[in-house]
């Protein structure tokens, strides 16, 4: 792919006076780039080795605070040092900066030059390598959906996010003529994915006022994650640069649809999609059966990774496109997972729980980990829903709050064998802090509707 750089790449490059800055990035647990800007030449001659970061970038809010309550760092043990190590194989330029180029890096312990176990990047990758202990790869693919708006977000800022105003004015769906008017931000943005190295497929306009959509080729699991957060942060970036604001909150307003990131996936080997049997009804093998009824068993478990936020539970309502019961279904948006592409070598489940907001390592982590244990328990599949699920109220409703979603991952055994039970109440002590703020804070909604009448 054009724009992916070896080392050597790097060093031609900035010899030649075309890179001089390398961004040396990890991911937190909100999914956002953290790090540094190294000149490039110091990166070259040394920074690639390692470079260093504090270690409350494990363990802060969406607003950079640093609550208390995390056994990983705290005031009290003085907010030390992790290692940032360059994942070399990462390498990419940042086409929409001048003479940028960027890296991933993996966090690793300061004392033990191990990975931290609750980096999202950890957690992904110790959770492919228990499916590729058993001769399994997964296979999966992202979508980003997110909305524009006028002005860039420091002007939406200074208006106290009031006013908001989409870049369209009517859902523009597939719709052509309305994303031609939008082809000022979306162009930039898919040429500058392309060229950093990112399979793109294309772009359109998704089912709202100002919502788009980008779709990115399927990859394995550790790269599309790669993919995904590069390229949500690109986004912000390049529609910045154009005077406009991308947002990728779940749910901007109550009588708008939301914003998803519906997450595909299959387990291959040997070049060969293992969910595809052409000898069982539809094509789908036993194998699957396994992989779905574990999603199925262990959704209200893994639901936090998917829905991090108090605002994540806002999306989930009838109508929507938006799941709220747990089935599972042929070809059917209504349901939380929808099996794609059935009497086909291409098939495969796709998760329609997760939005705009989640972290791709730790839902895809959380999920592998979920349809592992569906194959080591060999659990049976249920028949598949039919009809409006939306019109179910018999089987299980998605976790209808963070609340409720934060006390299933604490109950979790199955996500405390996966990832240790140190990593689940570090998550469990995030969602806390978000409820906590939450509640904390008096709203636009209660004011208007107390102020004169209570």
């Amino acid at each position: 792919m054009p724009g992916t750089l070896s080392f050597d790449d790097l060093k031609a490059k900035v010899s030649a006076g075309e890179i001089d800055t390398v961004l040396a990035c990890i991911v937190d647990m909100q999914g956002r780039l953290m790090g540094k800007r190294l000149v490039a030449q110091f990166f070259v001659d040394s920074g690639w080795e390692e470079t260093h970061c504090c270690n409350y970038l494990l363990a802060t809010d969406l607003e950079m605070a640093t609550p208390e309550g995390y056994a990983s760092t705290s005031w009290e043990s003085g907010y030390g040092d992790y290692i940032m190590k360059p994942d070399l194989g990462t390498i990419r330029l940042a086409p929409w900066q001048d003479g940028c180029a960027l890296v991933l890096c993996d966090v690793l312990d300061h004392h033990t030059h191990k990975e931290v176990p609750f980096s999202p990047r950890a957690m992904l990758k110790a959770q492919i390598a228990r499916l590729e202990e058993q001769g399994l790869s997964p296979v999966t693919a992202t979508e980003l959906e997110f909305f524009l708006f006028k002005g860039t977000h420091d002007e939406i800022f200074a208006n106290g996010f009031r006013d908001l105003t989409p870049i369209s004015n009517y859902n523009e769906d597939y719709h052509i003529f309305q994303t031609s008017k939008e082809e000022y931000v979306m162009r930039p943005v898919r040429n500058a994915l392309y060229a950093m190295g990112l399979p793109i497929e294309g772009s359109k306009g998704e089912a709202e006022v100002g919502q788009e959509e980008i779709n990115i080729k399927y990859a394995d699991a550790l790269l599309t994650a790669d993919h995904h957060t590069l390229a949500k942060h690109a986004v912000k970036e390049i529609a910045h640069q154009h005077g406009v604001a991308a947002t990728f909150l779940p749910k901007w307003h109550q009588d708008r649809v939301g914003s998803a990131s519906h997450v595909h996936q299959s387990l291959w080997k040997d070049g060969q999609n293992l969910f595809h049997d052409p000898s069982r009804e539809i094509g789908k093998s036993e194998l699957m059966d396994h992989y779905i009824a574990g999603l199925m068993k262990y959704a209200h478990d893994y639901t936090y990774f998917l829905a991090p936020y108090v605002n994540s539970y806002k999306r989930f309502a009838k109508g929507t496109f938006a799941p709220t019961q747990v089935v599972w279904s042929v070809d059917n948006r209504t349901a939380a997972y929808r099996l794609c592409g059935a009497d086909s070598k291409s098939i495969r489940i796709e998760i329609r729980t997760p939005g705009a907001d989640m972290n791709p390592y730790l839902a895809q982590a959380a999920i592998l980990a979920a349809g592992l244990k569906g194959i080591e328990e060999k659990l049976p599949l249920s028949e598949p829903f039919k009809g409006d699920a939306y019109a179910n109220d018999e089987e299980r409703h998605i976790p209808r709050n963070l609340r409720d979603a934060r006390e299933a991952l604490l109950a979790s055994d199955m996500l405390k064998d996966a990832f240790g039970a140190e990593v689940i109440t570090h998550y469990a002590r995030a969602a806390e802090v978000e409820i906590e703020e939450h509640e904390r804070v008096v709203t636009d909604w209660e004011i208007r509707r107390g102020f004169e009448r209570a």
